[in-house]
């Protein structure tokens, strides 16, 4: 009896490695300019497609808090939804199965976004889709959401309902902040990534849709921190950790010649870095959830390390603005998450007043000629004086919390605008900043739901 119980004893340390072991699962990311994209356009130039990414961008920012009055679902005019969410266009486009038998979709993966949702039958008022569009009632694994269910309640009060129809259905109303929208019901299903079946996942049949989705895709995996979202969903089966690794934008084509990738789970280029070169961030708690809030301390352009202190003051009511307003009385300081991380945004966004002083130290650093951009998408551009012609630029090194400095070499902050014209891909705004996308190529970007991080490390992602 005694060496059985020992048996048993040196057997617990194995169980519990078996029940704690976590899924990883790596798919392609595809950007809308990539050859790969069903978007791609050939006889686009790098001046388009950049031109068209920074468009997107600006939309992205500009309606990022826009919200709505609530509505009911059987109403398909999209402008009395309620939404805190980011509009609807994404850079990255991912492939995934939903049912039994699969169903293979093409749909936007977002970081701005919680719910996960795709064009649905019977469509009642959806957008133009050039493929098939999933069909519930070909799936044995398909299962309707009750009101009342616990995925049902992760949605805010203003975005659920009960169906009409005597079927007690969870049913959603989303917009985004350029006035798209989709209207449905929630279910569950059996998701496969790559070889990797994840049964009872939540989602939305997106039965009236429209606004700006791309007619290529199917809807939008969400990959925000709310509790609806696809990343807390799967939870515990990856260990509350999702990666990208965005390979950067070729200066010859302006087009991703090469695939970028995302894991859920552990990413074995953070697990075998030993931490070298591997800083992390903690993540900043804030609403909405949806939003990953860092906080950034300072940028460094040289010799001259800039304090991303905001000034602000608080109103009577205890809310707090900031603007660029000289006021006696007020102060200057560095707000916990000041900044939101974001991968369908392509620009880094900055507060306006602490981009002057930025936008200065570059011109002083930067010896070239000073250029205005013809499109008037970009604060700060220089003559880069043509073809052969070395051009220096410093590398930025953007601080974060918790001390992760992390370094920007110049294909994370300059583009190619056009011929002889090199612009700096951060811009000024008065809301909250947005870390984007061509600050975070070349890096491992790791997030850790259950530790709070954001973690970066630097690999050239055309390789991995």
């Amino acid at each position: 009896m005694a060496s059985h119980f020992t048996f048993l004893l040196l057997l617990l340390p194995f169980l519990s490695s078996l029940s704690s072991a976590t899924t990883t699962i790596t798919l392609d990311l595809i950007h809308r300019d990539s050859p790969l994209s069903p978007l791609y356009n050939p006889n686009h130039t790098a001046s388009d497609r950049l031109h068209a990414a920074f468009l997107r961008s600006i939309s992205r920012r500009n309606h990022r808090l826009c919200r709505h009055t609530p509505r009911t679902t059987t109403n398909s005019d999209s402008s009395h939804f309620h939404t805190n969410i980011l509009p609807s266009g994404g850079e990255y486009f991912m492939n995934l199965s939903i049912g039994t038998p699969p169903f293979t979709v093409l749909a936007i993966a977002d970081t701005g976004s919680d719910l996960t949702w795709v064009q649905s039958k019977p469509c009642y008022q959806c957008y133009h889709q050039k493929g098939p569009i999933f069909d519930p009632a070909q799936s044995s694994t398909f299962h309707r959401i009750q009101c009342g269910a616990q995925l049902c309640n992760s949605l805010d009060d203003d975005s659920r309902s009960c169906s009409q129809d005597g079927t007690n259905t969870c049913a959603y109303a989303y917009s985004y902040g350029d006035h798209s929208y989709t209207t449905g019901y929630l279910a569950t299903d059996t998701f496969s990534l790559g070889p990797t079946s994840i049964s009872h996942v939540g989602f939305g049949c997106g039965m009236r849709n429209g606004g700006t989705f791309d007619e290529s895709g199917s809807g939008i995996v969400g990959l925000g921190g709310g509790p609806i979202s696809f990343v807390n969903q799967l939870g515990a089966q990856i260990g509350g950790k999702f990666s990208y690794c965005l390979v950067p934008l070729q200066e010859q084509s302006g087009a991703v010649s090469a695939t970028s990738r995302i894991v859920f789970g552990d990413d074995p280029l953070l697990l075998s870095s030993n931490d070298v070169g591997l800083v992390s961030t903690p993540l900043a708690s804030k609403s909405p959830a949806t939003y990953y809030y860092l906080t950034l301390e300072a940028i460094t352009v040289g010799r001259r390390k800039m304090r991303y202190a905001t000034t602000s003051y608080v109103t009577s009511g205890g809310s707090r603005f900031n603007d660029g307003a000289d006021v006696a009385g007020r102060e200057k300081k560095v707000e916990e998450g000041n900044i939101i991380i974001d991968s369908g945004t392509t620009l880094t966004f900055l507060d306006s007043e602490f981009y002057s002083g930025l936008e200065a130290a570059l011109v002083e650093e930067i010896q070239l000629e000073r250029a205005s951009d013809p499109k008037n998408l970009f604060s700060l551009c220089f003559k880069s004086g043509g073809e052969g012609k070395e051009v220096r630029l410093p590398v930025l090194k953007v601080h974060f919390g918790g001390g992760a400095d992390v370094e920007l070499k110049p294909v994370n902050t300059f583009v190619k605008a056009e011929e002889g014209l090199l612009c700096f891909t951060m811009v000024p705004t008065k809301d909250v900043g947005i870390f984007g996308n061509l600050a975070q190529m070349d890096f491992v970007v790791g997030y850790d739901l259950e530790k709070r991080t954001v973690s970066f490390l630097p690999a050239d992602c055309s390789k991995h």
